[in-house]
């Protein structure tokens, strides 16, 4: 596959630089300027109630050291208020530029309008802003999460029965990509399976009751889609209660998708009690979240194209660049689903394999 330019300096010197160059990628194995002092990055974590943010926050100052930047961190616990106000602390101690992963993707705008004319860099990871500039989006294709949770689904229903869906939050770009990308795909695909649409705000507590509440009306519901991690202790508590956590061999066995590529999750799919997930790369986010920004401090950019591990970087609708990371559906067997590919779930590539303590 062909790689695409990096290309370093200011873009009045952008030809002479590639010309310099003499290198045809998005090289992005890391590393800084030679003999230069550790810049200061400030990083907010948006939460620290799900096993996901906790294993991103773990990561984090690992690959800060790996990267070569000094770190401040705040952490925002899902609310853009404190977002603002965290990003304005970090401003004060002469941070050099910010990685964040704004939950609320419309009303984190004014906060990057502040950062881009302070001139601070900013690296949004996870999710991509409404609107706004920042120089990288670390994230993997939200679409596709909600494309193969229905393709396993559909498929193993047989193109029939009902399925609810554990919606994240609206106001997420990633809940509205996952949602809408899982209805796109099973009205064209499975239209004879009924979905029921659960918004649940990325809330444990909520998920577990609109649960509840959809199997008691409709007992004979076959299949669960988690957009994340998050509602998974509270649908297995469910699904026991219910009598219906059985091995896949079982008929009463209820199909589930999550989201995540957790620990936890990877132990239920050996367990049989979920069937999949997919796999987010929450070390791969800590590591290029961090590459990103300290390239954007040096004066660095990239171009859309194909990068150097096993990536794509698109250009998105507002103008931003998005490096969208490998993230598999995770399977027992790693068998194929239909025509989709799958990853076996003892995969030591998996970050979930791999996360110590």
């Amino acid at each position: 596959m062909r790689r695409v330019v990096l290309a370093a300096g200011m873009v009045a010197l952008m030809s002479v630089g590639l010309a310099a160059c003499g290198d045809d990628k998005n090289d992005t194995g890391g590393g800084g300027g030679a003999g230069s002092a550790k810049p200061l990055v400030g990083v907010d974590y948006p939460r620290s109630d799900t096993d996901f943010w906790n294993s991103y926050i773990k990561y984090t100052p690992q690959f800060a050291g790996e990267e070569g930047v000094e770190l401040k961190t705040t952490n925002s616990q899902n609310d853009v208020a404190t977002l603002a106000s965290n990003v304005q602390t970090l401003i004060s101690q002469n941070v050099k530029g910010v990685v964040m992963a704004p939950q609320d993707t419309a009303a984190v705008v004014p906060t990057l309008q502040t950062l881009q004319q302070r001139k601070i860099p900013v690296v949004s990871v996870d999710t991509r802003p409404d609107s706004g500039k920042v120089s990288m989006i670390v994230r993997a294709d939200n679409r596709a999460y909600g494309e193969k949770a229905c393709q396993l689904l559909g498929t193993k229903l047989d193109g029939k029965g009902k399925v609810v869906m554990l919606q994240g939050d609206l106001a997420s770009i990633n809940g509205r990509d996952r949602t809408e990308a899982f209805n796109d795909c099973m009205k064209k695909n499975f239209p004879n399976i009924t979905v029921f649409g659960e918004d649940t705000k990325w809330d444990a507590a909520a998920a577990a009751s609109k649960l509840q509440t959809r199997l008691a009306a409709n007992p004979d519901i076959k299949g669960v889609y988690m957009e994340s991690s998050f509602a998974l202790a509270g649908t297995l508590q469910i699904l026991r209660q219910r009598g219906v956590l059985v091995p896949p061999s079982d008929p009463k066995h209820v199909f589930v998708v999550s989201n995540d590529g957790i620990p936890q999750e990877l132990k239920e799919i050996r367990a049989g009690n979920i069937d999949a997930t997919v796999s987010q790369p929450a070390d791969q986010y800590a590591k290029y979240a961090l590459y990103y920004v300290k390239a954007a401090i040096e004066g660095k950019t990239f171009q859309p194209g194909a990068t150097d591990h096993q990536s794509t970087i698109i250009t998105t609708p507002q103008g931003n660049l998005e490096d969208q990371l490998s993230a598999p559906l995770v399977t027992a067997d790693g068998g194929k689903v239909g025509d989709m590919e799958t990853m076996p779930v003892d995969d030591k590539s998996l970050w979930g394999n791999n996360l110590a303590g």
